[in-house]
């Protein structure tokens, strides 16, 4: 089909609900795209965090392909083994105690909030179930996670929203404290607040919010939905703040580019969901199960330290390259944002950019790239201070200069 053809067929036949670009994808191979014209597009994006390990990874694919030809589908009412490996793994390498699969961010982030009121009602009964976040957060577009978002555009048109949130300010926490009273259970956060604009936590407001839900028996909630999966250089990014969570959800990169998610509990919660209190029924699909053991299994502190050079890399490359159209670069490993001066939006520069051929996304007012990263193009060893290359440096120096300052 040709892309007017694809373009068509989606304006009658899907909700509008997107602001999609100009662009219909055919396929995919490592961190490039070709589009239906065969235009060849740098991806920065992964799918908004998603392609954890590029396009058409072959040990993937034949993970999937495999299990595909054995089972694709069994009801939560009977064990099989692709979820059990999954859960294992995940335990094992985030130092948490078990899990509960879901398919996607919200349904993930859903479950890490009826945890956490399911924990307080046992041990304390009705009237504590109010969780603070902060504002700039995301959390999701169901109409409780829409609730706990800490944003006032998303706050609109689905009225009653859920009650039971109270938002702070990110890295204050005098403003967290001020949001205490006898009605609070839990905590709840993104390490780097991903649609707010690539916003990191501070590490030390991070460790007083901990110690003061350990101290008010307040779960602590990471939303490692985005930041997850070694996308800011290692497995989940609590583990570079110095902090044990009571619960994490995740979800995005587990498998690779298949739905998949889920809640992971430490220690005090792994017994709070019991039978009949929380379930899905594509939870822990064997297919999305076996990626996510592929995924898992790639994930080791050499991938880690990788992403981390590459970060900075990427950063400093992008920093040199002083345009007037670009400022300041933050963000922890490949999850970056840049500021955006000038005249221009960030909408209409990452529309520049994708007509010179890579693939960046928007955050808050500034510019966002998540490039894939646990991508291995099997590269020629070059790449300044790297021990090997990767198709997004590559493209770094591909698309650095010529498409930013010639066509910006």
């Amino acid at each position: 089909m040709t892309f007017e053809e694809i373009k068509a067929l989606d304006h009658q036949y899907v909700m509008q609900s997107y602001g999609r670009f100009d662009v219909a994808v055919d396929h995919g191979r490592g961190a490039t795209l070709w589009d239906t014209q065969g235009r060849e597009y740098i991806d920065f994006t992964s799918g908004i965090g998603v392609c954890s390990l590029g396009y058409a990874d072959e040990g993937w694919v034949n993970a999937i392909t495999e299990q595909a030809g054995k089972l694709g589908h069994i009801s939560n009412l009977f064990y099989a083994e692709p979820y059990v490996k999954a859960a294992e793994k995940l335990c094992r390498k985030a130092g948490m105690s078990n899990v509960f699969f879901a398919n996607s961010g919200a349904e993930s982030n859903e479950g890490l909030i009826k945890l956490a009121r399911k924990y307080s009602f046992d041990k304390y009964g009705k009237g504590r179930g109010t969780i603070i976040t902060l504002h700039k957060s995301f959390h999701g577009r169901t109409i409780t996670t829409l609730s706990a978002t800490g944003q006032d555009v998303f706050h609109n048109y689905f009225f009653p929203f859920t009650e039971g949130f109270r938002h702070a300010d990110a890295n204050d926490f005098d403003s967290v404290e001020a949001m205490a009273g006898h009605d609070v259970c839990a905590v709840m956060f993104e390490l780097i607040q991903g649609e707010g604009g690539v916003l990191p936590l501070d590490r030390e407001f991070v460790q007083k919010v901990a110690d003061l839900c350990a101290k008010r028996d307040w779960l602590l909630l990471i939303d490692e939905v985005q930041t997850g999966v070694g996308r800011t250089g290692s497995l989940f990014a609590f583990q570079q703040y110095g902090i044990q969570p009571d619960a994490v959800s995740f979800a995005k990169g587990i498998a690779g580019g298949l739905p998949f998610g889920g809640v992971m509990a430490g220690e005090k919660c792994r017994n709070v969901f019991t039978t009949g209190t929380h379930g899905t029924t594509f939870g822990g699909n064997p297919i999305s199960a076996a990626a996510a053991c592929y995924v898992l299994d790639r994930m080791d502190d050499a991938m880690f330290q990788s992403v981390q050079e590459k970060g900075a890399y990427l950063r400093s490359r992008i920093e040199a390259l002083d345009l007037p159209c670009l400022g300041a670069t933050r963000g922890m490993g490949l999850m970056i944002g840049i500021d955006v001066k000038g005249e221009r939006t960030n909408k209409e520069l990452a529309a520049k950019l994708i007509q010179s051929g890579l693939l960046v996304l928007t955050a808050g007012p500034g510019l966002r790239l998540l490039p894939p990263p646990g991508h291995h193009p099997g590269g020629d060893g070059q790449g300044p201070g790297h021990p090997e290359s990767s198709a997004f440096l590559t493209s770094a120096r591909r698309a650095g200069p010529l498409p930013l300052s010639s066509s910006l």
